[in-house]
């Protein structure tokens, strides 16, 4: 019967493949092959150009910018395998998912885990059409990496919530409609006394404050709530649910922080090919360089390896069920080969990599050096190396702290 059965499979799938064919030639506009999604970014407003738009609508319009989220909710409702096919026949052409951000990475799997029907209906499908941005309040000035030392408190009027504290490093807080947030709600239990509430950032009493960081960017910001007004419908879960909500959250966070997500797209081009912009070459065209050209090697190896590590993991969290523990492996790992590659970048471009500004620099080696110096934060933000250690040296090795 297995053999019988394949031939209507492969069917399927090369008229999906067809079907995909098909809409992108109708709908990807040529001039933005090679782009990447600048909304999926904490970097900027939402700026459209028409033909970003375009596409973006067309996307969104079949679910196909979260393929595999159920189709109820404004997903594509594929197969594991569509999706993959979806991914290739896009790569082929040069184009790239519209939509993206918070909404996609970190709360929308999160709220079809633990919201109710009607939070999914009404939050989940503009997050699928990419109509909406969110940003996270999760970290205070007293809790970073204590982040169950939160004292953001949301007091219980009746109908609605009170909310007052801050928070800060809120991502793209300044350009947001709606941000996730964990509050206090009873602060006579460090852990079960917080909840997952969604806030309005456009509602009175929310400030946003940016803060402007070593490489000139602005992506974060301290974020102040004075007495703002939370709908009870608004509260994800239950009572004192936060923490654990919020933890389901973080490994959304960190698995797209890691290799298999938002990593692999800050490598851009092959070390290699850099190099020989910038590095003599033989009549062969390979480097001169032997120990260089071992360095890039080494690094392209272990990286190439990884990225197979990190798909091979994300694809068996997701088929028992979603993301697990192994996200803090995922981001150790992809964080650190992602600055190991900066360096690594900065060292082949020599002085061309030390520019701030100035016509003596390419966009590329402006861009080069700010993201090298904006990727030693990888390494903290989304829950510090340390963090990680103990997350991998208690919930992957089994292993126990000895008073």
């Amino acid at each position: 019967m297995a053999t019988l059965a394949e031939p209507k499979e492969a069917s399927a799938d090369d008229a999906f493949r067809e079907e995909v064919r098909a809409f992108l030639a109708e709908h990807f506009p040529a001039e933005l092959k090679g782009s990447n999604n600048a909304l999926a970014s904490v970097e900027g407003p939402t700026n459209e150009s028409p033909a970003e738009k375009a596409w973006r609508e067309a996307m969104g319009s079949r679910g196909w910018g979260v393929p595999t989220w159920p189709k109820e909710y404004g997903g594509g409702g594929l197969t594991r395998k569509q999706a993959h096919i979806l991914n290739e026949e896009m790569a082929k052409v040069g184009a790239y998912n519209p939509i993206g951000g918070m909404g996609v990475m970190m709360f929308g799997p999160t709220l079809l885990e633990y919201g109710s029907e009607e939070q999914k209906r009404e939050h989940i499908p503009p997050i699928a059409r990419g109509e909406i941005r969110w940003c996270q309040g999760y970290s205070e000035p007293n809790a970073g990496s204590d982040l169950a030392n939160l004292q953001t408190f949301a007091e219980d009027k009746g109908d609605h919530y009170l909310v007052n504290g801050q928070k800060t490093w809120t991502s793209g807080g300044q350009w947001a409609d709606k941000c996730f947030a964990i509050v206090r709600t009873d602060r006579s239990d460090k852990h079960n006394g917080i909840s997952f509430m969604l806030i309005d950032m456009k509602d009175p009493g929310v400030e946003v404050r940016p803060i402007q960081m070593i490489s000139g960017m602005s992506p974060f910001c301290e974020t102040f709530f004075t007495d703002v007004k939370v709908p009870k419908e608004n509260l994800v879960g239950k009572e004192g649910q936060g923490w654990t909500i919020g933890k389901r959250l973080l490994q959304h966070e960190r698995t797209n922080l890691s290799g298999g997500g938002s990593m692999a797209r800050l490598m851009g081009s092959a070390l290699s090919d850099v190099a020989k912009k910038y590095l003599e070459t033989d009549d062969q065209g390979v480097l001169v360089d032997a120990v260089m050209r071992d360095r890039i090697a080494d690094f392209e190896i272990r990286w190439q390896a990884f990225l197979l590590t990190a798909k091979r993991a994300m694809e068996e969290s997701k088929a028992q069920g979603g993301v697990s523990e192994i996200s803090s492996v995922l981001k150790k790992l992809g964080t650190k080969l992602g600055q190991e590659r900066a360096e690594l970048l900065i060292e082949i471009m020599g002085l061309q990599g030390l520019g701030w500004e100035g016509d003596g620099f390419s966009d590329s080696e402006l861009s080069g050096v700010r993201a090298w110096l904006f990727g030693k934060a990888t390494t903290i933000y989304g829950g510090s190396t340390e963090i990680q250690n103990n997350i991998i040296a208690k919930r992957v090795l089994g292993m126990l702290d000895h008073q």
